[in-house]
């Protein structure tokens, strides 16, 4: 029986719901859209075009393997942050939501300054680093990880979103000193990994079976990458510049201690948009330290 994109994602978001699935609705809209090659921004005027049988049977295929836990995003190759779509594979974390608080800090605060020069460190995707260069045109990022995979997806996802000549990417270890060849930036924007050793142990499979381990390990405690930035990466910054971290939800206040330790000013907390203590930013002093 012949079935419309809009019989498909409801067939979907039937079987997401009643699995009891984090979205169903967005998670039915972006599978439907993918299989049917279809603009997921614009669903109105697909919706109620019709589909052959192999398309909706490579739908509940996908939708089967999501729902025996595999990540949607690594299953369509895609996932979108700060209205743009990045591509995704196993070799990076999946952009979440709660780092577009992250994001919108550091943007707003490149946008007082004139052509600042980003780093990006613990880049991943590349999503907060491109996200960036979209909203700020006299930007300049420099896009760091230790993952040689990481760094490929990142350069291509700034190829393809049209930012490449002002993206650069540098493989290099948040848990050593920087290299000297960096040079110093105005904005530091970091999500590092952050997950403690016994937090591990208790995250959802979809996620600890799946997503980089290395992208998630933050140590013992999960402070071991704010702990290396704190006291080997500030002299990455330009006087007065600034340092953003995300941090897991019980973390935000051993942050704000380890960059006041480091000699760090204005530090603060910020909560995402579910009201949790998400992003500590901090200031160079304007001097020497």
């Amino acid at each position: 029986m012949a079935m419309t994109i809009n019989e498909l994602y409801l067939e979907l978001f039937k079987r997401f719901r009643q699995a009891g699935t984090p979205s169903p609705s967005l998670e039915a809209r972006e599978l439907a859209a993918f299989v049917c090659h279809a603009d997921k921004r614009r669903t109105a005027g697909w919706a109620h075009l019709y589909l052959d049988d192999g398309t909706v049977g490579e739908a509940h295929k996908l939708a089967d393997r999501y729902l025996g836990g595999e990540p949607l995003a690594y299953l369509l190759g895609e996932w979108d942050f700060y209205g743009l779509t990045f591509r995704v594979t196993p070799d990076v974390l999946i952009p979440r939501s709660d780092t577009e608080a992250l994001c919108g800090l550091a943007i707003r605060r490149a946008q007082e300054v004139m052509e600042p020069r980003v780093l990006d460190l613990c880049c991943g995707s590349g999503c907060i680093g491109i996200a960036l260069l979209h909203e700020v045109e006299d930007a300049a990022v420099y896009a760091a990880d230790l993952s040689e995979g990481a760094l490929l997806l990142a350069a291509e996802n700034a190829k393809r979103l049209g930012v490449s000549a002002r993206f650069r990417p540098v493989r290099c270890n948040a848990l050593a000193a920087p290299p000297s060849s960096l040079g110093a930036f105005h904005i530091i924007v970091c999500n590092p990994p952050y997950i403690s050793r016994d937090e591990f142990e208790m995250l959802d499979p979809s996620v600890a079976d799946y997503e980089p381990r290395m992208a998630l390990d933050g140590g013992a405690d999960g402070l071991d990458f704010y702990r290396s930035i704190t006291s080997q990466w500030l002299e990455a910054l330009v006087p007065g510049g600034m340092l953003y971290f995300e941090c897991g939800w019980t973390q935000a206040e051993s942050v704000v201690r380890l960059c006041e330790r480091a000699g760090l000013r204005d530090v603060r907390i910020h909560e995402d948009l579910s009201g949790i203590q998400r992003v500590v930013s901090a200031r160079a002093p304007r001097g020497g330290r």
